[in-house]
């Protein structure tokens, strides 16, 4: 059990730290004072509250289905996930903008597809 459990978890480094300390970062980062280490979070948080509504089940179900179905749309997904286009794409917008999805354009559609 444990085996398959593992096949299907994909680990993703998530910081939290206050805001101030979050802007002063991106600043010593910009200025070249600080260079980011590969195992630094590329998710960042200013509170774990933000986190959770970030990562409420409906979301953490969506996230799941994108990564199992690879659904080739916002349209095809919103099907799957059986909730109203605009609701997914919502979700998908905000999920894209903390770094947990990518959206690709693909002909005329927008393909989401889960961020590694």
């Amino acid at each position: 059990m444990c085996s398959d459990v593992q096949k299907t978890m994909t680990t993703i480094n998530i910081g939290i730290a206050p805001q101030e300390a979050l802007r002063s970062r991106v600043l010593a980062i910009a200025r070249g004072e600080l260079r980011p280490k590969a195992s630094d979070p590329k998710i960042w948080f200013s509170s774990m509250s933000s986190l959770m509504e970030i990562l409420n089940d409906d979301n953490l179900e969506l996230l799941k289905l994108v990564r199992k179905s690879k659904p080739r749309s916002i349209s095809e997904l919103s099907t799957l996930f059986q909730r109203g286009r605009g609701g997914v794409s919502r979700r998908l917008r905000m999920l894209s903008q903390r770094g947990f999805i990518r959206l690709g354009k693909v002909g005329r559609s927008i393909r989401p597809v889960v961020a590694d």
